[in-house]
């Protein structure tokens, strides 16, 4: 009998697993995947999702990986473009963009070093429930016998199509169905030395530095028009990059190491994330359009609100299904400002005329400028930035 079996080992699950395992409990952790593997993602870490792996010890490997970081953000608006740092989190004024195949072993070995218990390659077929409560999970390994194993909570970690979600039938909301496609690839000899962001009319561009010298380029359409920009990838693709001349110059210069990797299957909406027996975690439990990348840090952060709410409820410090419920709050009320400005990156429309007035105000300045990004990547409260006395020192100094 195990206090937690958690579904899915990146970075939902992962954190999870070894958050718990750090607390003494009993942790099983399964994914149908092998590590080190790849997975599709933007892969950037933002500074409040760096703290954390700084917070559990983490982040050193990270840097460790030959993963450059990355302080400065460039947000090119085609007739001029800001230039700025977010503020810091706890010290970390760094973000990072880690290929999945360094960070989720990163991660899986920080799970198993806690105490948790991994078993890759490992499927799981249905759930087990007690009435309308989840007892535990029925799989398989490659190859293997069915298996059943209990537990007193069973957390899925596994993605937007998650089988525990499915099970469960966890009710979604705020649902807001696909806005772009998106496809990314990399290269070598780019130089880049912070992240940059292109908002075009229709399309959208982002490059990071990432591991080994490599630079991550992802190009995002209106979801509509995935079929089109699939028959020609690459043409469509450095079609678009033309609309960043400076861009597209370098990555000539450059040369491209992968395959491209893409998807439209981009949904946005919160699961209820818990109910008898069970709870989700990451992309399971809520998913947004990838075109800001906040979700590797989300996870970090739900992570954590999930395990303290579990450690709370198995602890008897409160009912575990009251604790679920402040995870819930919890985790809405912190992700609600990232994902409306996520939607509105992702219509892929040039932003109202006031935000037009407040970019052009921003300029010169650097010091805003930054935190204006903090309120995309979650450093800086919306409400303070924009609170009107701010938004009229900006005005008034511009």
């Amino acid at each position: 009998m195990y206090d937690a079996i958690v579904v899915g080992a990146r970075c939902g699950g992962s954190p999870t697993a070894m958050l718990l395992a750090r607390k003494g409990y009993r942790v099983l952790l399964v994914d149908k995947a092998g590590f080190p593997s790849d997975t599709l993602s933007t892969h950037y870490v933002h500074q409040h999702g760096a703290a954390r792996l700084a917070r559990w010890g983490l982040l050193e490997q990270v840097i460790a990986s030959n993963c450059p970081p990355v302080r400065g953000l460039r947000l090119d608006l085609g007739y001029f473009a800001l230039e700025g740092s977010p503020p810091p989190v706890d010290g970390v004024a760094d973000g990072y963009a880690p290929r999945r195949t360094v960070l989720d072993q990163i991660l899986v070995e920080a799970a198993v070093a806690a105490g948790a218990e991994l078993r890759e390659h490992f499927t799981v077929d249905d759930l087990l429930a007690d009435g309308d409560r989840v007892t535990g999970i029925r799989g398989h390994a490659a190859g293997g016998a069915a298996v059943t194993e209990h537990a007193r909570i069973v957390i899925g970690a596994d993605g937007r199509h998650s089988l525990v979600a499915r099970s469960v039938q966890a009710p979604a909301y705020h649902e807001t169905p696909a806005l772009t496609c998106a496809y990314y690839t990399y290269w070598t000899d780019v130089p880049m030395n912070c992240a940059e962001l292109y908002p075009r009319p229709d399309r959208m561009i982002i490059a990071a530095p990432t591991n080994d010298g490599r630079t991550l380029t992802v190009v995002f359409w209106p979801q509509a028009e995935f079929h089109r920009v699939r028959a020609d990838i690459e043409g469509n693709f450095l079609k678009v990059l033309d609309l960043a001349p400076g861009l597209a110059e370098r990555v000539r210069f450059g040369k491209r190491s992968e395959r491209f990797r893409g998807t439209a299957d981009l949904p946005n909406y919160f699961r209820q994330p818990h109910g008898p027996g069970w709870a989700l975690v990451g992309d399971a439990s809520y998913h947004k359009d990838p075109i800001l990348a906040i979700g590797i840090s989300d996870a970090f952060r739900d992570a954590e609100l999930l395990a303290e709410a579990i450690d709370g409820g198995l602890a008897g410090r409160q009912l575990l299904d009251d604790a679920l419920t402040d995870y819930q709050r919890q985790r809405d009320e912190a992700a609600a400002p990232s994902f409306g400005a996520t939607l509105q990156f992702a219509h892929l429309q040039p932003p109202p005329a006031e935000t037009q007035q407040l970019f052009a105000a921003l300029r010169h300045n650097r010091e805003q400028t930054g935190r204006l990004f903090g309120t995309l990547f979650g450093t800086v409260p919306a409400s303070e930035f924009f609170a009107p006395e701010n938004v009229e020192r900006i005005m008034t100094a511009a």
